[in-house]
This record gives structure tokens, C-alpha cells and sequence, in this order.
């Protein structure tokens, strides 16, 4: 099996480029965004391989990366998500946006991505092993340097939010940040399932 390519890029298609490897070209398929790697600069290029083999063909994805080619494995793995779709969802969705997407149950977000649906989206917010990759992979974005720290509260519904964000990988601060704003959104009364749902959606953000 081809695990890794180093060439020039030939040529481009719609869904994929011709790699050339010492004289010789390899079809690949690609998302988007490895496309848009190795066509922004002249190569040689370091490609990382998948290969599938079905009973008619042998084909060979792309990826500039190895967290896009870990996020495709994963993605194959959900009923009716083959290659294909997988490459459509990584065309529109960087793996750690996916992840964040899947870690908050971001349906519609990921719905919306032409040429998926809704009912395929659901699978994979609903994968027991998509929703295991996306807490090891999803990590919060920095809420800016020199910004003041956010103190958790010590008790009530706000504070288990956070332990729960917190559970889910989150480091504290940035937890405590996401519960705060979207208590400030909620107002007083908010539930804890309503504080963890919107706590998720500002990490997803």
C-alpha cells in the first residue's frame, strides 16, 4: 500500500490533482484544502497517502497533513460516509473545526455543508466514535494574550458547567470564559444542560 508521495504537483481536476513522483503521475483525490497547500508553492511536495481498494479500483487520497488524513479515517468509519463525502466535509471544515463541530453537536453546522444533509450529519454528530475523536482532538482557541483570567464559580448550576467542559478536555480558564458569556446570554435561571449546550457552541465559535 502507498502511504506517502513526494513530487510535483502536474496537474489539478475537480477533486484532485496528478502527482509527479520521479516521471511518473499518481491520481489522487484531495479536499479543498490540500489542494490549496500544494498549489500555493512549487514543489516537491510531501504527500500523505490513504489508499482504498475496492473491487473494481484502487484510489488514493491526498493530504497535506496528517490530522486531515486522521480526520478522513475517522469520518469513512460512519455509515454511508465514504471517501467522497469525507472529502466534502474536510473541504469545508478543517479537522479541529469538525471536531469542535461534533464535541458541541453542531448539527446544522455541519448540514450546512453542500453536498452532505442533514440525515448523513447526523450520523456523524451521533457516532460514538466521532463524538470519542472530536473530545481528543477538539481543543479551545486562545481568547487572547494579555486578556485577564475568568474565575470559575465555586457552586451552583455555572460551576458544574464548567466541570463538565472541564471534563470534556477544556482547560479551566477557557471553560470559565465560555460558561460565563453564555450565562451573561442566558440570564439568571439558566438550566445546566442550557449553560453546557451554549458553554459548547462558544467553544465550537
Amino acid at each position: 500500500m502507498i502511504g506517502l508521495l513526494k513530487g510535483r504537483v502536474e496537474s489539478t481536476h475537480e477533486g484532485g490533482c496528478i502527482l509527479d513522483v520521479n516521471g511518473v503521475g499518481y491520481l489522487l483525490s484531495c479536499s479543498r484544502k490540500t489542494l490549496d497547500a500544494l498549489t500555493t508553492r512549487e514543489g516537491p511536495h510531501r504527500v500523505l497517502v490513504e489508499t482504498r481498494v475496492s473491487q473494481d479500483a484502487i484510489t488514493l487520497f491526498g493530504f497535506a497533513d496528517a490530522t486531515e488524513r486522521e480526520a478522513f479515517r475517522a469520518l469513512i468509519e460512519v455509515k454511508t460516509v465514504g471517501p467522497q463525502k469525507a472529502l466534502i466535509v474536510l473541504s469545508s471544515l478543517s479537522p479541529d473545526g469538525l471536531a469542535r463541530a461534533i464535541a458541541a453537536k453542531e448539527r446544522k453546522r455541519l448540514a450546512e455543508v453542500k453536498g452532505l444533509g442533514a440525515a448523513t450529519a447526523n450520523r456523524i454528530v451521533d457516532e460514538p466514535a466521532m463524538q470519542k475523536w472530536a473530545v481528543g482532538r477538539a481543543t479551545p482557541e486562545a481568547d487572547g494574550e494579555g486578556a485577564l483570567p475568568v474565575l470559575a464559580p465555586e457552586q451552583g448550576a455555572e460551576a458544574d458547567a464548567v466541570s463538565a467542559l472541564v471534563n470534556l478536555g477544556w482547560k479551566q480558564p477557557q471553560a470559565a470564559a465560555a460558561i460565563a458569556r453564555a450565562a451573561k446570554r442566558l440570564g439568571e435561571g439558566a438550566t445546566l444542560d442550557a449553560l453546557i449546550r451554549d458553554g459548547l457552541k462558544e467553544m465550537a465559535r
